[in-house]
């Protein structure tokens, strides 16, 4: 159970649970070196910046959850208001552009009972979103006493399917994977795993109130069967933030957290009995690897994450990308490095680096890299689309 205002969850900073937005001024859209950046939202504050993993239906875009501020996108219909008069915290989720168009939105419905969303995160198919939803436990409109359910969105269709209607946090950021080969039949079940999703195989990955990550595997038991993944070492207390799943569903990639200035990055198999590898901090890197994600290219998959300059308080970025004086990895940067997983290996030989971690971008950039590697997305506070050269 969760409390709408008043609340500062220390940890999980990219989800953007602080209640009051950072404010600054706009700057121009700007070219740099790493390539051309694109505001979303322009200098107005969103939270879980998700990089889009449909390059046909939704290109150059991202998916982020609006803050309780003005709007600035281009609006698609009368519906999506964009007034801070008419917009609620976490009301809705958005796809824009880079032209700041708005391509897809679910809004919250709060007739329904619907009182915000929370940590949206693209799956690893296109056509699949994941998300949390609040609802007041007391049936009061003020939506302050908040319980969580967590659930998938088909976006070909804007469809839920609810893993669970409650008792989840509001920290779990969760992710989903389903398996690349899915066909959803056209007289299909909605409400069963096999008819939503076009498949069985289905894996979902959260944390839990016991800041563990959960894994559900629903070609293998499903929900009922669920498996809870082993913390590392001496770091039963920390919290855990965005377990992502790799594109083979066998691995998770995620930080874990002592305090907002202080995390590390782990590879993990999906199995309760494996064992947790630290993404080392590599000679000439500010910081640990922060807010970690796959990238799969031509054969080849990477770990993609960034890195903010030494002693930064807090895992976000409050800069204008835009402006030339961020643009030289002084706010951070995004760095990736070729990996090779080998899921039932012993330990040592289950993760292994291939060559070196070179720079991506020199401006951090927390969203993930588009599947055709043209973009790279940011938010928490402000929303970036870094177009690469």
């Amino acid at each position: 159970m969760k409390k709408l205002f008043g609340i500062l969850l220390p940890a999980l900073l990219v989800a953007c649970y602080s209640p009051e937005p950072f404010e600054a001024e706009a700057g121009d859209t700007a070219s740099q070196a790493s390539g051309s950046v694109y505001p979303v939202n322009t200098m107005e504050q969103i939270c879980n910046p998700s990089v889009s993993q449909d390059t046909v239906n939704f290109p150059a875009s991202m998916l982020w959850l609006n803050f309780g501020s003005d709007l600035k996108v281009t609006r698609p219909d009368s519906e999506y208001t964009v007034s801070k008069a008419d917009v609620v915290q976490h009301d809705r989720l958005t796809i824009s552009d880079t032209a700041g168009k708005v391509l897809w939105y679910m809004m919250a419905d709060f007739d329904a009972g619907d009182c915000q969303f929370q940590d949206p995160e693209w799956s690893t198919h296109p056509d699949y979103v994941v998300a949390l939803r609040a609802y007041d436990i007391n049936g009061r409109k003020s939506c302050y006493d908040l319980d969580y359910g967590m659930f998938a969105v088909r976006l070909s269709d804007s469809k839920k399917f609810w893993f669970y209607d409650k008792d989840i946090i509001e920290t779990a950021t969760p992710h989903l994977w389903v398996s690349p080969d899915a066909s959803v039949e056209e007289d299909a079940a909605d409400s069963t795993v096999e008819g939503f999703f076009g498949t069985k195989d289905v894996r979902l990955t959260y944390v839990s109130e016991k800041k563990e990550i959960v894994f559900v595997d629903f070609a293998n038991g499903g929900l009922k069967k669920a498996k809870t993944l082993k913390k590392p070492a001496d770091r039963s207390s920390w919290d855990i933030d965005s377990p992502l799943i790799s594109p083979d569903g066998k691995f998770v990639v995620y930080n874990m957290l002592e305090n907002p200035a202080t995390w590390e990055a782990y590879i993990q198999e999906l199995s309760s009995s494996s064992v947790p590898v630290k993404i080392e901090r590599l000679s000439g890197s500010t910081s640990d690897p922060a807010q970690p994600h796959w990238f799969e290219y031509n054969g080849h998959l990477y770990v993609l994450w960034t890195e903010f300059p030494q002693n930064w308080p807090q895992m976000l970025n409050k800069s204008d990308l835009r402006e030339t004086s961020t643009q030289d990895g002084s706010v951070g940067r995004t760095v990736m490095r070729e990996v090779r997983l080998l899921a039932g290996a012993p330990v040592d030989l289950s993760v292994e680096w291939v060559g070196e971690a070179r720079t991506v971008a020199s401006v951090p950039m927390m969203g993930g890299r588009s599947p055709d590697g043209k973009f790279l997305a940011t938010g928490t506070n402000y929303g970036f689309l870094l177009e690469l050269p």
